[in-house]
């Protein structure tokens, strides 16, 4: 096990993130007189972009009563998806000058996340709230210490990195870190990537370059890196296995005001998303890869009139409208065929 002393100079920002909030927001006993079975797996799940934008934060005053704020509300359609698993991570885009409400941390921590990527520009007091709400962050820094510093948390038996990178991406900078962060003893590496041409559903070629450079790179046979996210398109992008090693390279926007798109248009896309969530096995033998065992994506929307996250798969009989969203939102994810190597839909 790796203990918080054990550190290792980094050039990005390294968060390893789930653990003790296991214990808060584990999943659900199995029913009396069952015992559940201990595999050893754990699950993990990821969403996208939360974005503070004035009217976000309007209806977190509203549903507060009008004083204060309360985003509890708005996250609680998920909440049940994310609150079940063993590690949740989502990402904090802060870059476009709106301010992070504090209480945003808060109802991100209540929601059941217990890390976020925050690759953007995300300043001191955002990261302070975050560290208040115990809701871990990578990718930002305050000081030249905090960059070089590796934190671990458990996410059931395994400990999980998290690193995440923004603006002129290096394949070699990012391996050099995942090998940094397995060296001290990571079980599994998880990288946020924020890449990507905003609006554009599929993944461009430097995406799609820099998918197979990460993941191709193996140390002592095993791949340095296990699970890449991407965040910034604002619109829901492909999963793919790339080299063996999923790839998803574009969440969406999980919460975001009315936006426009880059040819000034107001673009309901914006407002879909997806949830990624994975299981991993530990290895058949001592130093070998932890496996994704089940892959699956949730179909969510960020309700603009309502204010609300909604998961799409459990919406269905609010109409044919939802459901076309859900079945966009669906060949979006699929276009680039990873239903053949196993994705599936979930709840």
């Amino acid at each position: 096990m790796i203990t918080r002393s054990r550190q290792v100079a980094l050039a990005l920002t390294v968060v390893l993130a789930a653990g003790a909030a296991c214990q808060a927001h584990g999943h659900e006993p199995p029913p009396a007189g069952r015992p559940a079975p201990d595999t050893g797996a754990f699950t993990l799940v990821a969403s996208g972009d939360v974005l503070p934008h004035g009217s976000v934060v309007e209806r977190a005053r509203f549903d507060a009563g009008g004083t204060g704020l309360d985003f509890r509300p708005m996250l609680a359609g998920i909440a049940p998806v994310v609150s079940r698993a063993d590690l949740a991570l989502c990402h904090l885009e802060t870059g476009d000058g709106a301010a992070f409400p504090p209480e945003m941390a808060e109802g991100l921590a209540a929601t059941g996340y217990d890390g976020c990527s925050t690759a953007s520009t995300a300043s001191a007091p955002t990261l302070d709230a975050l560290d208040r709400a115990g809701v871990r962050h990578a990718g930002a820094a305050r000081t030249e210490e905090e960059a070089r510093t590796v934190t671990v948390l458990r996410a059931g038996p395994a400990d999980v990195a998290h690193l995440a990178c923004s603006g002129a991406l290096d394949a070699r900078r990012v391996l050099a870190d995942a090998r940094a962060a397995r060296e001290a003893g990571a079980d599994v590496v998880v990288v946020s990537l924020r890449w990507g041409t905003p609006w554009q559903e599929e993944p461009d070629a430097g995406q799609r370059a820099l998918a197979g450079a990460l993941t191709a790179a193996r140390t002592a046979g095993r791949p340095d890196i296990d699970l890449v996210l991407g965040t910034r398109a604002h619109v829901p992008q492909p999963y793919e296995k790339v080299n063996g090693t999923w790839v998803l390279y574009g969440l969406g926007d999980q919460i975001a005001g009315e936006t426009t798109n880059d040819r000034g248009a107001a673009d309901p896309r914006a407002h879909q998303s997806t949830l990624g969530r994975f299981t991993f096995a530990p290895p058949a033998r001592p130093g070998g890869r932890w496996e994704v065992t089940r892959a699956e994506f949730v179909p969510q929307l960020y309700d603009i009139d309502a204010g609300r996250v909604v998961n799409l798969n459990r919406a269905l009989a609010q109409g044919a409208e939802v459901r076309a969203v859900r079945d966009r939102v669906r060949d979006v994810v699929l276009a680039r065929g990873a239903a053949a190597d196993g994705l599936a839909m979930g709840e």
